[in-house]
Order: structure tokens, then C-alpha cells, then sequence
């Protein structure tokens, strides 16, 4: 089975990289490989194209490739909330909550990632047009094997850009380093209160892997679960994975990084969770009109 995520070197998708490198997968039946493919509309075209069976990723963007729920489902959450900050240079003294702080300035988002802070500036009220907001891609961030949010700390401390919208690895990076100031982390609540409930991470395939492998989809979100427990015992087999995978400066804090996210992992996707992603998804033009959670969802693992 082919396992996908859009970004490697990063705590976002990290229960499904870590059931894959301890394991976990192969303990549940399933053989597992692990791929990364950027960006994240990229990585769902890819699994309705037959290449890849599961994708680890923003469960939002599930729609790129999948039109109106049609075609894929969610197993399971990787973890709970809009997973991404708001990192602004540090000379800028920034203080944290402050959205406005952010006009005039040059953003860096990756392709699907950046409709979540792009909503996020028309909640709180700006116009990013109006308000000198700039936000494109980080150059050099779509190469194989790179990590977007570290590329990204690399551009701001190179004076490419003046903040990013990323995981927390990438705002790790900068903060540890002096280059950057966590200005809005909005699932710990920092920003406007729907943000949120933009999306979460979670475990995506097909209706038709549902249909001709059920059992293997099954061993999935059994080895998700079992993952998620697992590190919420021994948060440092985090480092035990970043050591096979990730940069030896990435590797030494993953188990930081996962240490805090740990509140956040909770597998269940509550009819809640649907309903305000999908209002998400209707702002932004990705879903057309509302569609019930059963064809969001595959219940059957639940």
C-alpha cells in the first residue's frame, strides 16, 4: 500500500508517518511505503489517479480531486484543527493574536494550504488586496524531499519573505533561531474563532479502495489509532522516527513538537468537525453545496 504525504520533514502528518517507520501498518497486515508528494492538490490527484491508496493530508483538500465528496473518504483524524501558524520576522515585534499586523507584509503559503490563511485575513477582516498582502509560494519549496515549512524559515532568514503560513516544524525552525515570532496559532486560539474548524489533518482514500479492500482500510485506521496511543506513551519514539527521516536538526525536535500536539490526538471526526469544514470548503468555492457526513466519512470504521 502506498501511503502519500505533501510534506516529510513536518509534525502535521506525523501519526501516519510514524505507523509507517515503527511498524505499526505491517503489525495491523498492511505492507506500507511511504511517498511524499507536493503540493497537497497534487497529492489527491495522484490517489484518484490510482497511484498512491491513502493520502495523509489536510482533509480539506480532499475536494481538489475529489469534487463535492464524490469518490474518497475520511478514515480517520491524524489530529484535531487547523494545523498551521502564522510565523512574522522577529524584528518586527509582533505581538501574538495581532492578524492586522500582517498587512503590508510578503507571506509565503504552499498551493492548498494557503486557502485556509487566505480565509482566515477575510474573517478578520482584511482585504489582502486593499492591504498590501502578498501571498505566493516559497521559492525552492517544491522541490523532492523538501520540507516547505523549513524552506520557508530559510526564506524569511534570507529576507525572501516576511513571514509564512506553515507547520509547526517550519515555525520551530524560526523561532529557534531567532528569525521569527509565532504570530497566530489558531488551533491553541489565536485569530478568529472559526478558523479553527477550517480543517485538520487526517487519513483520506477512495471509495473505490473502500469497496474492493475493506479490510485494508480497516488495518489503516486501526494503525493510525494505535500509532496516536503510542506516541501519546512515549512521545520520544517521535525522535526514533525523525532520526530515519528527517535532518538532523529537524530530528532533535520533532519529539518537542509532538509533546505539545499531543492534546490533539484524538482520531474520532465528529459531525461538528464535517459540517464546519464544509462551510469552510463552500466559502472558498471547493465544495458547491452541503453534503451529508456519510459521504464525507467512511463510518463503517468507526
Amino acid at each position: 500500500m502506498k501511503i502519500a504525504v505533501p510534506d516529510l520533514v513536518t509534525n502535521s502528518y506525523f501519526p501516519a508517518i510514524a505507523a509507517v517507520e515503527l511498524g505499526v501498518f505491517e503489525q495491523e497486515g498492511l505492507e506500507a511505503t511511504l511517498e511524499h508528494v507536493f503540493p497537497v492538490p497534487q497529492t489527491m490527484a495522484a490517489m484518484r489517479d490510482g497511484q498512491l491508496d491513502f493520502v495523509a493530508g489536510g482533509a480539506h483538500a480532499t475536494l481538489n480531486a475529489f469534487p463535492d465528496w464524490n469518490g474518497a473518504k475520511l478514515l480517520v483524524a491524524l489530529s484535531q484543527g487547523m494545523y498551521w501558524l502564522l510565523v512574522l520576522r522577529s524584528d518586527l515585534g509582533v505581538e501574538r493574536g495581532n492578524v492586522h499586523a500582517i498587512k503590508g507584509l510578503r507571506i509565503g503559503a504552499a498551493p492548498g494550504v494557503d486557502v485556509g490563511l487566505r480565509r482566515l485575513l477575510i474573517e478578520a477582516g482584511i482585504d489582502a488586496e486593499r492591504d498590501g498582502v502578498q501571498i505566493a509560494p516559497v521559492p525552492g519549496a517544491n522541490q523532492p524531499g523538501v520540507s516547505f515549512g523549513v524552506t520557508a524559515a530559510k526564506a524569511l532568514e534570507d529576507g525572501q519573505i516576511d513571514g509564512f503560513w506553515a507547520n509547526a516544524m517550519g515555525a520551530e525552525t524560526a523561532v529557534r533561531r531567532g528569525i521569527g515570532t509565532i504570530a497566530l496559532d489558531v488551533r491553541r486560539g489565536d485569530g478568529p474563532a472559526a478558523a479553527k474548524f477550517y480543517t485538520f489533518a487526517a487519513l483520506v482514500t477512495t471509495d473505490r479502495l473502500i469497496e474492493h479492500n475493506p479490510e485494508a482500510v480497516a488495518a489503516a485506521i486501526r494503525a493510525i489509532r494505535k500509532t496516536q496511543q503510542a506516541l501519546k506513551a512515549d512521545p520520544e519514539l517521535a525522535t526514533e522516527v525523525g532520526n530515519r527521516l528527517f535532518p538532523q536538526a529537524e530530528a532533535s525536535m520533532i519529539a518537542d513538537i509532538i509533546r505539545r500536539d499531543l492534546p490533539f490526538y484524538e482520531p474520532a471526526i465528529s459531525e461538528e468537525m464535517v459540517s464546519r469544514m464544509n462551510q469552510f470548503a463552500q466559502d472558498i468555492g471547493l465544495l458547491s453545496a452541503p453534503v451529508p457526513y456519510e459521504q464525507v466519512v467512511y463510518t463503517s470504521g468507526l
